[in-house]
């Protein structure tokens, strides 16, 4: 019998490394970030994580996977919904630059229903920006659903995974019915899958935007005090206002939102970003849960030009940067977001300005949004 070969992992790549760097001043940033006053720019982190999803990625990035599979079983075993998918989402994107612990954990487990999880995650991701993203998705719908049918009756995040391929696959209402009724199912107030439904649903109608603030303003109100979905109408505010298309005039100052629509739904886009800034209020300063929730606050808040809410979730908001939204205008969402945080401490009237229209990049869906699998 030939001896078994030493198993030999490739050196990591540049990527890999900068989100090391990024893990290991992670805990020195949130330190820092106690001060009342926001972090210095050396200090930012994109897309940092939180303290437990950390040592699973740094774990990953050492071919290990035992990290990550305890990460994920204890939040299926808790019922962590919005965690479950939100670490799944970050552990895939970091399978697609370093795949050797998730490729060992298959082999080990292939039937666990976390490894599932993040290959069918894998999956999705590496196809979405494919010019032939449709067809591609197609393909994968089966084994992505045959995933979510050996998840349990109680797991949703499986069936948030498959939302988003039928998505990308430009699926038929009733095939993406289909799937919403066995997400709602297992979880009726999951956020990633309200959030795959309400992108479907801005993509079936670029001048839907009252049918997207109905969807998201009855999935807020319905559910409980804590649940992250009632900031569903703070991302559907979103899609309004980085709509294309919907009006004759545009505006510099507000990245071409000054239309029709948004000039008729404006009473709603305030009342959104005013339940979302409650929201944040709910959470402590430099808090990196929170972080993608009000990045995309101030995002909003700076469209609607209310530059000292903006300024105060800045604040808030400390050292931790997120990729969405600052991705929708630019293939630099650090530079992005660098931006209008400086325009909003230095000159608030004008901060709508470095929002500006989205430059092109990858594939966006009736809105102009740059879409992809996983936005929160």
């Amino acid at each position: 019998m030939a001896e078994p070969r030493p198993h030999n992992h490739p050196e990591p790549s540049a990527v890999v490394l900068a989100m090391l760097r990024a893990f290991l001043r992670t805990a020195a940033a949130r330190a820092r970030s106690r001060a009342p006053w926001p972090a210095q720019d050396d200090d930012v982190l994109l897309d940092a994580p939180d303290d437990r999803l950390a040592p699973a990625l740094v774990a990953a990035a050492h071919g290990e996977h035992g990290p990550a599979a305890r990460l994920l079983a204890g939040t299926r075993h808790d019922a962590e919904w919005d965690h479950r998918d939100r670490y799944a989402t970050r552990l895939a994107a970091f399978a697609r630059f370093r795949s050797e612990w998730l490729d060992t954990w298959r082999a080990t487990a292939p039937d666990d229903p976390d490894a599932l999880l993040v290959a069918a995650r894998l999956a999705v991701h590496r196809h979405w920006d494919s010019p032939a993203r449709t067809e591609l998705l197609r393909q994968v719908i089966p084994s992505v659903v045959a995933a979510a049918e050996t998840a349990g009756p109680a797991d949703p995040v499986p069936w948030r995974t498959a939302l988003d391929a039928a998505r990308g696959a430009g699926a038929e209402h009733a095939e993406f019915e289909r799937l919403w009724e066995q997400a709602v199912r297992r979880s009726p107030h999951h956020y990633g899958s309200h959030v795959a439904a309400l992108e479907y649903l801005a993509a079936a109608s670029s001048d839907g935007h009252g049918e997207c603030l109905d969807f998201a303003e009855t999935a807020a109100q319905e559910a409980p005090e804590e649940a992250l979905v009632r900031a569903l109408p703070l991302h559907a505010a979103f899609t309004c206002l980085t709509a294309t298309g919907t009006g004759t005039g545009t505006d510099a100052r507000t990245g071409g939102a000054t239309t029709a629509a948004v000039r008729t739904h404006r009473p709603r886009l305030d009342a959104a970003a005013d339940r979302a800034i409650t929201l944040s209020a709910a959470h402590p300063v430099a808090d990196p849960w929170a972080a993608e929730l009000r990045n995309l606050l101030v995002y909003v808040l700076v469209r609607l030009e209310r530059h000292q809410d903006a300024a105060e979730q800045l604040r808030l908001t400390g050292p931790y940067v997120t990729s969405f939204p600052w991705d929708r205008d630019t293939d630099d969402p650090l530079g992005g977001f660098l931006r209008v945080r400086a325009d909003v401490r230095a000159h608030p009237g004008e901060a709508a300005a470095a929002t500006g229209t989205a430059a092109p990049g990858r594939p966006r869906n009736g809105y102009g949004e740059r879409v992809r699998p996983g936005d929160h």
